[in-house]
């Protein structure tokens, strides 16, 4: 159930939140009422404390110290952000290859941008391959009784598997194979109803259509390939490590051993029109509990291909990552369009 906090408390917790995330000390009264200069008296401030560690939201690690934010007070804060209007991405400077059919360049590219920008752990997941669309089918006869078929996608996947043909291959029926393939398919999307009615065509001869079947395995593979994940900064990430979060960080090693499980988090469903986060154990997975993600989708306009996240300590700056994932996001939106559209 959301905590009903009044302007004030959600202002002070606010500040407690960013200056806990800019300086990792325990944040205190006196410090508030200095630097932040929120304009309350130090009595009421601490009153103000009080009630939102009553809340839950804030804890203290012992009775003299300052406060910080509990796993609800940064997921309160970050509802907060997400609340706000969105002002309109701007360039991150990320240098997306020229040509537009080196996909994976360019979500190579991103992650390394977003990972220097904010000094957290960035995930791009690729398009899935059924979104993908066909740019080219070989088919070609190797022996006398193995036939090898090679689809290559709009995204730079290639998928290229043997079968074997009991009665011989026909050198004219691989040149037949490949021309009405590459007819038909050209710019079809893998996972369309275009590929199937193309194996299922009235009009095919009982010899055409046999041959097809045999081949028709390489193209549901293409549109079954693993799902790619992109990571950038696992090395910068340590570099800003803190003694109280070597436990997070090392379970974070361990989930970059298992990307599954992190396409998993990332496939979760979405509003694909707004940024997310998830905050400690809204992900879940065993090892990411002690952890934040912030991230937003990217794709056409009418579908989201992918995602573009950072990964990271509870005690991350939310508002410079929900901007960076926006923008970044943005550019590789832009830079799949063009993508989608030649084909």
């Amino acid at each position: 159930m959301r905590i009903a906090l009044s302007d004030r408390q959600l202002d002070l917790l606010c500040h407690v939140v960013e200056e806990y995330v800019a300086t990792g000390q325990p944040v205190g009264s006196k410090t508030l009422v200095d630097k932040a200069g929120i304009g309350f008296s130090p009595s009421t401030v601490r009153y103000e404390l009080a009630e939102l560690e009553r809340f839950g939201l804030l804890t203290h690690p012992h009775t003299s110290a300052g406060r910080l934010p509990t796993e609800a007070g940064y997921r309160l804060y970050v509802d907060e952000l997400l609340a706000r209007p969105e002002s309109k991405p701007t360039d991150l400077g990320i240098e997306l290859p020229a040509a537009h059919a080196e996909v994976e360049e360019a979500l190579q590219a991103t992650t390394e941008m977003l990972s220097q920008v904010s000094r957290l752990l960035a995930l791009v997941s690729a398009p899935p391959l059924r979104a993908a669309t066909l740019r080219h089918v070989e088919v070609l006869a190797l022996q006398r009784d193995i036939v090898m078929v090679v689809v290559i996608t709009s995204t730079g996947g290639v998928t290229d598997l043997r079968y074997s043909v009991p009665d011989g291959v026909d050198p004219g029926l691989v040149n037949w194979a490949a021309e009405y393939l590459n007819e038909r398919l050209t710019g079809a999307r893998l996972g369309s109803r275009a590929v199937k009615l193309a194996f299922d065509e009235p009009g095919l001869s009982l010899r055409e259509r046999s041959f097809l079947l045999v081949i028709r395995g390489a193209f549901e593979q293409a549109a079954d390939e693993d799902r790619q994940l992109f990571v950038g900064g696992a090395a910068g990430l340590l570099d800003e490590m803190r003694v109280e979060e070597i436990g997070a960080y090392r379970s974070l090693m361990e989930a970059l051993e298992k990307r599954a499980a992190l396409l998993d988090v990332l496939a979760q469903r979405t509003d694909p029109r707004r940024p997310f986060a998830r905050v400690g154990e809204e992900l879940e997975q065993p090892g990411l509990r002690d952890l934040s993600l912030v991230g937003a989708t990217y794709g056409l306009t009418h579908q989201a291909l992918g995602t573009v996240s950072l990964l990271g300590p509870l005690r991350m700056d939310y508002e410079k990552a929900l901007y960076s994932v926006r923008s970044a996001a943005y550019e590789l939106s832009r830079f799949v369009e063009d993508v989608y559209s030649e084909d």
